[in-house]
């Protein structure tokens, strides 16, 4: 089969490999129909994960169809939902990989599950302790090969697969593998009162959908802050009022736009490849460059200092390592909730389709390019550089070029 390899920092190319096959019992086997460039792709593509191997298949954003199942289904042996799995059926796959039955599935907590990472040693050492195994997500996280591809492997498949009625399109449900989920729980997190104001920093896809999701959930204002004029517009049609970083001191900003008290709630949707502006965006290159740090925290000191008193933070955004000069002052004397993690993607599938087969929101809206699976490597340098107005690029596996 084709899939998009990962061939070391800012290379990927896509290479025929061996066929998937079943492993274990609960295992499936999906032909993948529609799969996307995530952003979280761009810190492998960028080199900040030092798990990865050359020729590892990526991505966690994939659907398709069910091809072959494992021993389980046909004897009956398994549990929860799978025993509606069939082979022909149109599934989404969460790019959580979870068991179904250990401490933490059972408490609703599925990117935490503690029985799908086989590499669980290599995340304790940097952790204490393992999140879930990830598809495509490098070696530490599992080493499981991703969905930019023709056909994936899925285990524990009659927990993670979720059928998909007749009448929806790809594009309608294809992000429910993570990103809007992903955005949905990061406004979920921010416990938002009816008419509380939320402050968004980063306007890509997750954030796009964090957007979305604080106006479903009760919110009276949410503030978007970027720098890429497209993304900025994006959120402006989702109802959000936007600022543009490189224009105005955000901080202040968000004073005056607030009566001098701050946002209720705040969400760092960015990351660990934040760009700050100036000495403090000089001094974490620096750092990251000699790897005193890892990870390039300013959008979450920027958002500790600007949330009210008493308010919530909200991190969707990755962090992999190690960051410097935290306002943790400001954070404990201000009395700062903080929330972040993998999504629990298993935890909002059945409310979110809802939400789409009612019309409150058609998740399409946020895809700017269609390529063949072919094409791979020219979406990921243009969603790298923000080329040609890039924000979400959905790869199409069998698509001629």
């Amino acid at each position: 089969m084709k899939a998009v390899c990962w061939q070391g920092t800012n290379k990927v190319e896509v290479e025929t490999v061996p066929d998937p096959k079943i492993i274990n019992p609960r295992d499936a086997i999906v032909k993948i129909t529609s799969t996307a460039i995530c952003g979280s792709d761009l810190h492998l593509y960028n080199g900040y994960n030092p798990a990865m191997k050359p020729g590892d298949i990526l991505g966690h954003e994939f659907m398709g169809e069910i091809v072959e199942l494992g021993s389980a289904f046909k004897n009956g042996n398994i549990h929860n939902k799978g025993k509606d799995l069939a082979i022909g059926d149109r599934v989404v796959v969460p790019f959580t990989i979870s068991c179904g039955s250990c401490f933490f599935c059972n408490r609703d907590l599925w990117s935490l599950c503690d029985n799908s990472n086989p590499n669980a040693w290599m995340a304790e050492k940097m952790m204490g302790h393992s999140p879930s195994g990830l598809f495509g997500y490098s070696h530490l996280t599992g080493g499981y090969a991703g969905g930019q591809a023709e056909y994936a492997r899925v285990p524990f498949a009659d927990v993670g697969l979720f059928k998909i009625p007749d009448g929806l399109a790809d594009e309608q449900v294809l992000f429910f593998t993570d990103i809007f989920p992903t955005g949905y729980m990061a406004a979920e997190n921010c416990d938002i009162q009816p008419g509380d104001t939320v402050a968004i920093w980063g306007c890509g896809p997750v954030g796009q959908f964090a957007i979305r999701s604080a106006f479903m959930l009760g919110a009276g204002r949410v503030i978007a802050i970027d720098r890429v004029p497209e993304r900025l517009q994006m959120a402006k049609d989702g109802g959000a009022e936007i600022l543009n970083y490189e224009e105005i001191e955000v901080g202040e900003a968000l004073k005056e736009m607030t009566g001098g008290m701050g946002p209720d709630s705040v969400m760092d949707a960015v990351g660990m490849e934040a760009h700050g502006m100036g000495l403090e965006g000089f001094y974490d290159k620096a750092m990251q460059a000699v790897r005193l740090e890892t990870d390039r925290p300013n959008v979450l000191r920027q958002a500790i200092v600007a949330c009210r008193k008493g308010g919530t933070v909200s991190v969707p955004g990755v962090y992999t390592g190690f960051v410097d000069k935290i306002p943790m002052g400001a954070f404990m004397n201000k009395g700062l909730t903080m929330k972040t993690g993998q999504t629990h993607v298993h935890r909002y599938l059945e409310r979110l389709l809802e939400r789409v087969q009612n019309g409150d929101i058609d998740p399409s809206f946020v895809i700017t390019h269609r390529l063949p699976l072919e094409q791979a490597p020219h979406g990921y340098e243009i969603f790298k550089d923000k080329k040609d107005n890039c924000i979400k690029i959905v790869l199409k596996p069998g698509q001629a070029a």
